[in-house]
């Protein structure tokens, strides 16, 4: 998947380059220029920064001295350390890592002041484009940098990042998994060990032979703690790298053993299964001689799982995409993605507790088929993503809390409505609502279709979000609710004045009342736009006005809208809400899908959701003009219509 230019000028990297190169100037970046305003966006510089190029602070700037490595890297005056162990996990996957830093650049050949480094940002690759005027005081970088003093790749992958982002502060606070996500557009777990499922080993097995990336730790219970040595070689509060997963046998006995990697090289553990430890005479010499000739560097070891597990407490696991791994891989996951929003008075619904809108929230089909080839289950990570949350953060908004449900899917459904949820258990669902950028799941499911049903925890919370399904086998998916439809019955002939019934004269009678003498109807209580609406809908011989014949089809048509209306006007206030719109319509005999509905909802309802009578009216009567005459077009051009139904709707409704 190649990367997008981020530039509001359109340009790409290789484009502006080339402009600086022949005008001999050096780039300076006007989507993220050298101030204040990069930094932050609620306080004010509390120092002196100055912004100065590398050339301006040592006398030979390196892109990168003697390789990208972990231990180069240290923080700076932001609260950025997650993003920091990101980047030194990164460097320990080399291909990953030349995706996020192209090599295509430094302070030598063709330097122009410019760089550009690569994220994954919802769906998407974006090639990020920087100036490298960086942040100083007293000529030393205050943003995270490089152990040696003219090596600039991590501040400036640092700037790259903050920019995607809005600002250097928008950094504050995150979790590593976020970062390697976009560093590679995987989709991250967290097991605890002591209380992670039995068939931990295999879910590790299976996610390294996918390429995944995978982490480890032991918590501190104090800052005292960090760094801290135990009596068996493991180091608290540190990040290790998990490289490799074996079974053997010993004396006829299953052993599960583990890789480990200590990224600084030393420090090892010296229980069972360590270097030269006597667990290893206890299995064939070839299988010894085959695990232990790829784990001789120093720093990384071999354990028992079960010692893994009960000394170590967190494990990370990242899922790589398709597109993020080489050719060599084992196997590859595969991933489906969806994007929708949550719009208040439509879509945006909230969890369960709120039976009334929860059915409302975007709802997306997904079809199990074929089980893994080691069991007769299905594997599917879920994970739920709210979009540009950290950009936001300049406007007030933080994360939201969200949270998903999997329910099994009945047949024949477009969209599922209130009284299933009512009566139909959840078969899955995330652990919790966290207000977490990213909520992820892994489940294990039989065969079978399912209905994954994203939410915010509190309902008309307003949010974009990403919804990836990364599962063992191909899976079928696809949005609920996108059907755009009408079923609407033919207007009823006309009867002759002399057939006319009781109630039929008694209602010529109350039209001669109402019209004037060009026998226009007057409209009280209702919208001039309504009225127009009406008058468009029933005028079938196009005179500009309604006639007695026309007057009645509209009479009985307006009967049932009423009755509708009512129906969903549960407290009698002469409102209906707006998520119930989606209902209205479908028993008047239209559909509409999510953005549609999601239109409607901002067009007609007010601040509290909900709908008048007249915005109800002026809404349906609308619609349905629009279904006859996109239908009438397109039964002329014997269906050759070139634009869809959902196209017509909004150029003829300016919507």
């Amino acid at each position: 998947m190649p990367a997008e230019s981020t530039q509001s000028d359109g340009k790409s990297f290789e484009q502006l380059r080339h402009e600086c190169l022949l005008k001999g100037v050096l780039f300076e970046d006007p989507d993220f220029p050298a101030n204040g305003s990069s930094l932050f966006f609620s306080q004010s510089v509390p120092v002196q920064i100055e912004w100065k190029r590398p050339r301006e602070i040592c006398k030979n700037p390196k892109f990168i001295l003697d390789g990208a490595d972990r231990t180069d890297i240290c923080q700076g005056q932001l609260g950025d350390c997650w993003l920091l162990a990101a980047i030194a996990s990164l460097t320990m996957k080399k291909e990953a890592l030349a995706r996020v830093v192209p090599p295509d650049q430094d302070f030598d050949n063709r330097y122009a002041g410019i760089f550009h480094f690569q994220f994954w940002n919802h769906n998407r690759w974006l090639d990020v484009v920087v100036d490298d005027r960086l942040p100083t005081v007293r000529n030393q970088l205050i943003m995270l940098h490089s152990a040696s003093q003219n090596e600039f790749w991590s501040a400036l992958l640092e700037k790259a990042y903050a920019k995607m982002h809005g600002s250097y502060e928008s950094l504050k606070g995150g979790s590593t998994m976020e970062a390697m996500e976009d560093f590679t557009g995987g989709v991250g777990e967290m097991y605890e060990t002591k209380a992670a499922p039995s068939n931990l080993f295999t879910i590790m097995k299976k996610a390294l032979d996918r390429g995944s990336m995978m982490g480890c730790s032991i918590d501190i219970t104090s800052s005292a703690e960090s760094e801290a040595k135990t009596s068996t070689g493991l180091v608290k509060g540190h990040a290790y790298s998990i490289t490799g997963l074996e079974e053997v046998n010993v004396r006829g006995q299953k052993v599960q053993l583990i890789r480990i990697r200590n990224p600084w090289g030393e420090v090892e553990w010296n229980g069972a299964w360590s270097d030269n430890s006597r667990e290893w005479n206890y299995i064939d010499t070839a299988e010894k001689t085959r695990i232990l000739q790829s784990s001789a560097e120093d720093g990384e070891f071999w354990m028992e799982f079960e010692d893994f597990r009960r000394n170590y407490d967190k494990v990370e696991i990242c899922n790589m995409t398709p597109d993020s791994l080489t050719d060599d891989t084992k196997q590859q996951w595969e991933v489906t993605v969806f994007e929708g929003n949550w719009i208040r008075g439509s879509t945006a619904g909230g969890c369960r507790n709120y039976i009334d809108t929860f059915w409302t929230n975007p709802q997306f089909k997904l079809a199990l088929e074929d089980t893994d080839d080691d069991d007769d289950v299905c594997s599917v990570v879920i994970a739920l993503m709210q979009k540009n949350r950290r950009k936001l953060r300049k406007e007030g908004l933080d994360m939201e809390t969200i949270g998903f449900a999997v329910y099994e899917a009945p047949d024949g459904e477009d969209h599922v409505g209130k009284d299933f949820f009512r009566y139909n258990a959840s078969k899955a669902r995330s652990r919790t609502y966290i207000n977490l950028r990213e909520v992820a799941e892994r489940f294990t499911l039989p065969p079978g279709k399912y209905l994954v049903v994203p939410t915010t925890f509190q309902p008309h919370h307003e949010a974009d979000f990403l919804i990836r399904v990364f599962s063992e086998k191909k899976a079928e998916a696809l949005e609920m609710g996108s059907k755009v439809d009408a079923d609407l019955p033919d207007p009823p002939m006309p009867s002759p004045p002399e057939e006319e019934t009781a109630e039929e004269k008694g209602l010529r009678r109350l039209f001669d009342q109402l019209a004037g003498e060009v026998r226009k109807i007057k409209c009280n209580g209702l919208s001039l736009s309504t009225c127009h609406s009406i008058i468009n809908l029933m005028d079938v011989d196009n005179t500009g006005k309604i006639e007695f014949q026309e007057f009645k089809v509209f009479w009985e048509r307006m009967k049932k809208w009423l009755m509708l209306f009512l129906s969903f006007d549960t407290d009698r206030s002469g409102t209906m809400s707006s998520y119930e719109l989606r209902s209205a319509l479908k028993a008047a005999g239209m559909q509409l899908n999510n953005q549609l509905l999601q239109l409607m909802g901002l067009r007609y309802a007010n601040e509290s959701h909900e709908i008048d009578f007249d915005g109800y009216l002026n809404c349906i009567v609308r619609l349905e003009n629009m279904f006859r005459v996109f239908q009438a077009m397109d039964r002329s051009n014997r269906g050759r219509v070139r634009m869809n139904i959902m196209q017509f709707l909004m150029l003829s409704m300016n919507i």
